[in-house]
């Protein structure tokens, strides 16, 4: 039985540093009256998938907040607004910026309409406030989502089984809650960002087409490109 008055903040760890910051910024989260929080900082996971799919099934949490060990929430009052969107039943995820249809590439940021706000930080002195359309209302629905920040209130295995490093698993677990029935939406930050994100500089991953030519092979059909 899950507990609705519990929330999870999963996150796989190889570095103490990054994490320990990451933490911080948890910690000082404001916990709405009668919730409880848990950490689960995994280590030596095989993929990002198997290591969110552990922590998903040792907590009973009916909330849970997978996030990147260089993301930063800035938005204290994160679990109350995330409450707020989740009283939808219909909603299953929510990120913090992403595309409203995955293009023909399946990759979110190639996309023709995105939505959502990240505050990059991914050199010293060098800040970029990654703003792209605000939603309207509270929320925009949209079809993935990017795994620096992906909140959930049901649990749905993520596929390890297809993807086993460190790649495309975030679009994939976007197509299975779309597989699911549920929505996966963006919430209006025009007042403030929620996340700040702090990624190395570097050159694509080889691996990464790899990843990309399975997420086509399994989900390629299911997609809807605007031209």
């Amino acid at each position: 039985m899950r507990d609705g008055k519990k929330i999870a903040f999963v996150t796989c760890v190889n570095s103490d540093w990054w994490y320990d910051e990451c933490r911080l910024y948890l910690e000082h989260l404001n916990i709405p009256t009668g919730m409880t929080a848990e950490f689960f900082d995994v280590r030596d996971a095989a993929s990002m998938a198997s290591g969110y799919n552990h922590a998903m099934k040792i907590s009973d949490a009916k909330y849970k907040i997978y996030l990147h060990q260089d993301t930063f929430v800035v938005n204290r009052n994160l679990i109350a607004d995330l409450l707020k969107i989740f009283r939808d039943e219909t909603i299953g995820a929510v990120g913090v910026i992403g595309c409203v249809n995955l293009p023909a590439s399946g990759v979110w940021w190639d996309a023709m309409r995105t939505y959502g706000r990240v505050l990059h930080a991914c050199e010293p002195e060098s800040v970029v406030d990654s703003e792209c359309a605000e939603p309207e209302g509270d929320w925009q629905q949209v079809e993935a989502v990017d795994g620096l920040f992906f909140a959930t209130q049901y649990d749905l295995p993520w596929r390890e089984d297809l993807f086993d490093g460190w790649h495309m698993y975030d679009a994939s677990q976007c197509r299975e809650f779309a597989r699911a029935g549920y929505k996966i939406v963006v919430p209006n930050q025009s007042a403030d960002f929620w996340c700040i994100h702090c990624p190395k500089e570097k050159p694509l991953d080889p691996k990464y087409r790899r990843y990309q030519k399975i997420f086509l092979r399994e989900y390629g059909g299911e997609l809807n490109p605007e031209v």
